[in-house]
């Protein structure tokens, strides 16, 4: 069994959703939904990474696994980072990041991310993608969109519809449709 520890970075002050962690859905917090989906999965230790006192308070009421990082991180990475020097995870330690806004996320698929990064050599940190399905998906900005060579390794990630597709894309904008794109064009796009 691979040892690995899980690390949930949760901010209050997102942009497009103020407070999202603390959400009720179905009289618990979006973060405790996905702090007890995570546990599932077969994480030696899970923590939650906040900078904000509410998350903090609220967190303790189903874990003692909560740590108060700085505010000015840019990313969950950089509070995932912290985290690791605060509490001295070794060089070699496996830690996933799992969103804090990922309450449906499966513990099958922390587990495959853990696996991808024991068995990977070449990679330093492993993600999970999905193929877009809709041309919906594919023009919003608030999903990001991962390109991967042959071997699977991300080469970018975007905001924005990538790769680009020069003749079809521009005209399709213009007319403000995205209705016209034949959903074979979408088997080249992954959500991150």
């Amino acid at each position: 069994m691979i040892e690995y520890i899980i690390v949930i970075p949760a901010r209050y002050a997102s942009t497009r959703f103020p407070g999202k962690p603390l959400e009720l859905i179905n009289g618990k917090t979006m973060l405790q939904w996905t702090y007890e989906a995570a546990g599932k999965s077969q994480a030696k230790e899970i923590y939650i990474a906040t900078d904000d006192e509410r998350i903090y308070e609220s967190a303790q009421a189903y874990t003692e696994n909560v740590l108060m990082t700085s505010a000015e991180h840019q990313n969950g990475t950089e509070r995932l980072s912290e985290v690791s020097e605060k509490l001295s995870f070794d060089d070699d330690s496996i830690i996933v990041n799992v969103q804090g806004d990922e309450p449906l996320i499966k513990a099958k698929h922390i587990d495959l991310v853990a696996s991808t990064l024991h068995q990977s050599e070449q990679a330093g940190i492993a993600t999970l993608c999905y193929p877009i399905s809709t041309v919906k998906d594919l023009f919003d900005p608030n999903i990001v969109k991962v390109v991967f060579n042959e071997k699977q390794l991300a080469l970018y990630f975007s905001r924005a519809p990538i790769p680009w597709n020069r003749n079809l894309f521009p005209g399709l904008l213009q007319d403000k449709t995205c209705e016209q794109i034949p959903s074979d064009h979408l088997t080249a796009y992954y959500r991150h």
